[in-house]
Parts: structure tokens; sequence; C-alpha cells
């Protein structure tokens, strides 16, 4: 399946599964507050389930949900790290005296932060794929298991996959920016549409997974 019969099944996935269900839709605005339950909610997605889920089994989607949120924690955790070592140094260099220029002190820290960049987007590629891997299997080590993430990365292929998750985010950036453009009611539309946006992330993640 190429990128635009992704688009077209994700678009179609969200539209049969929001359209018309307008209580269905409200609760999943409520759920996007109280986000442990809407992460419980895209996990279901996630695990290939078709058409998109009714909005029930609270108690399970929010525990379900606190374990995508620790497992997307654990991820961040080398990231954070990696920056404050190359970020962070870049300011005590200068606090020690070792940097004395501005514009040595600018360069350092954007090369610093072009590198945490890269780095932490490389992070989020295995993430998304070890998020959807504990979706399938229902174990909490498997978000971990390196060897099949990465085996299941390079059947899908490292450059297409990332190529896939690229356009994704930029899709969702550009939308939310026309939104936010719009005087007035742009956040409000931009809080009403969150649930169309993740079902809608979430189906195209899972094709994404499944293109392997």
């Amino acid at each position: 399946m190429d990128i635009g019969n992704m688009f077209n099944d994700s678009f179609e996935y969200t539209k049969e599964g929001l359209m018309g269900k307008w209580t269905k839709w409200i609760l999943l605005i409520i759920s996007s507050i109280i986000f442990p339950l809407i992460m419980g909610y895209q996990l279901r997605i996630l695990r290939g389930e078709k058409p998109a889920p009714e909005a029930d089994n609270w108690v399970k989607m929010f525990i379900d949900g606190i374990v995508y949120f620790i497992i997307s924690l654990i991820y961040m955790i080398p990231v954070m790290i990696v920056g404050f070592i190359i970020i962070g140094g870049s300011f005590m260099a200068l606090g020690a005296g070792d940097i004395t220029s501005p514009v040595a002190l600018i360069g350092a820290f954007g090369i610093g932060l072009i590198i945490v960049m890269i780095f932490a987007l490389v992070v989020e590629l295995i993430a998304i794929a070890g998020i959807i891997r504990f979706a399938r299997e229902g174990k909490f080590t498997e978000a971990f298991n390196f060897s099949e993430i990465f085996a299941k990365i390079g059947k899908i292929g490292w450059a297409k996959y990332f190529l896939m998750l690229f356009i994704l985010w930029i899709a969702v950036v550009v939308f939310y920016t026309i939104l936010e453009m719009i005087p007035v009611i742009g956040w409000l539309l931009m809080f009403i549409l969150m649930p169309a946006v993740a079902v809608f992330s979430s189906r195209y993640m899972c094709l994404v997974y499944d293109s392997a």
C-alpha cells in the first residue's frame, strides 16, 4: 500500500468511526483531556481493530493509556540525557570560561541542538514501532524488544519508514497551523478535532507498521 492509499484508508477509517457518531466524538474529546484515555483508545486502533472501536471499557483504556505514557517516557529518557550532555555542556563550558565568544557559543548550541533533534527523531521512529508491538503483543517488555523492532523496520525499509511517518508529521503540523490561523474559533476547532487527528494518525501508523 502506497502513501496515498494509506491516507485515503486512514481518512475513510476516521470518517466512518466518527462522522454522525456525536456521542462517541464527545466522549473522545473528554478522553483527550484525560489523556491516558485517548492513548488507551489509540492502542486499540494500533492493534488493528477495524472499524474504529467504540469508546468503552474505560478502566482498561485508562490503564493501557498509562502504560503507553510510561513507554513513551522511557523512550524519551535517553533523548533528555543526550540533550543535557550536549546542550547543557555548551552552557557549562561558557560558565567555566572555556567558550568566551558569543558566536562560538551560538555555533556550539546550534550544532548540539541539531544532533539532539536527529537523535530524538531516530528514537521516535523506534518508539512508534515499539508501542505498536506492545499493542499487538500485549506485553510491556515487547515495547523494548529491539531485535524484533529493528527487524520489522528493516522489512519496511528505514528510509521508507522515515518518509511515511515524516509525511504524517508534516500533514498534522500543516493541519494545526491552518486551524491556528482561523480567527477566534481556530483554537476551538483544534480542540474539537483532536479525536479525529488521534484516530487518523493511529490508523496511519498501523498501516505503516503492517506495510512490512
